[in-house]
C-alpha cells in the first residue's frame, strides 16, 4: 500500500519522490514491452482500446452508436441490403422487419430525440425492380432461386398472403384463434 502524502508537501513533488524511490527499488526493471516502439501514437488510446475489442468481439463501430442512428443507417443501407434477395416478397419481408424495429422504437424511444422515418416499401420494391432489370439487361445471373419461385421475381401464391396484424386485417387472413375470439365476443 502507498504512503499517505504528507501535510504541507506539494503533490507534485510527492508523486515524484514515489516514482523515483520505485526507480532505486528496481520496480520498473523487466517490464514487459521494455524497448519496444509504441504503436498508434497517433490514436487516443480510448479509440484503440475500444476499437481492438470490438474487433476482437466480432462487432463493428457502428455498435456503439445510439439506437435510432443505427435504425437510419440501416433505413440508407437499404437498398444494398434488398439487391441480393430474389423475390420480392423477401424485399417486402425486409422492409417490414426494419419498419417494426423502427415503429417499436418510437413508441418507447431510449437515447437521443433522432428523428427515424419508416421506409417505404413500395420505393424500395420499385428500385429493387429497376436495379434487377438493369442487372438481367447487362446479362448478369440473378441470384439462384427458389424452386417454387416465380423467374420474374414474384413469390408464389400461397407465401403473397398478408401478414395478420391485428388491425386493417381482412377475416381470412386473422389466425383462427383471433376468428374464434372475435365470435366469442359477438354472441356474449
Amino acid at each position: 500500500m502507498t504512503k499517505r502524502k504528507p501535510p504541507g508537501m506539494g503533490f507534485e513533488s510527492w508523486v515524484d519522490q514515489q516514482i523515483r524511490e520505485a526507480t532505486e527499488r528496481g520496480e520498473f526493471d523487466n517490464l514487459p514491452g521494455a524497448g519496444k516502439p509504441l504503436t498508434d501514437l497517433d490514436k487516443p488510446y480510448d479509440e484503440v482500446w475500444v476499437m481492438r475489442h470490438l474487433h476482437k468481439e466480432g462487432h463493428s463501430g457502428e455498435d456503439l452508436l445510439p439506437l435510432p442512428l443505427q435504425l437510419r443507417k440501416e433505413v440508407e443501407r437499404l437498398p444494398e441490403t434488398v439487391r441480393k434477395l430474389r423475390t420480392e416478397r423477401e424485399v417486402r419481408d425486409a422492409v417490414a422487419d426494419l419498419n417494426l424495429r423502427i415503429v417499436a422504437w418510437l413508441r418507447a424511444p431510449l437515447g437521443p430525440p433522432i428523428p427515424v422515418r419508416p421506409a417505404n416499401a413500395d420505393q424500395v420494391v420499385e428500385r429493387w425492380r429497376a436495379e434487377r432489370a438493369e442487372r438481367l439487361a447487362k446479362g448478369e445471373a440473378p441470384p439462384p432461386a427458389d424452386a417454387g419461385a416465380d423467374p420474374t421475381g414474384q413469390a408464389p401464391a400461397k407465401s403473397r398472403r398478408r401478414r395478420f396484424t391485428g388491425r386493417g386485417s381482412t377475416p381470412d387472413d386473422r389466425p383462427a384463434w383471433w376468428r374464434r375470439a372475435l365470435r366469442r365476443g359477438r354472441s356474449t
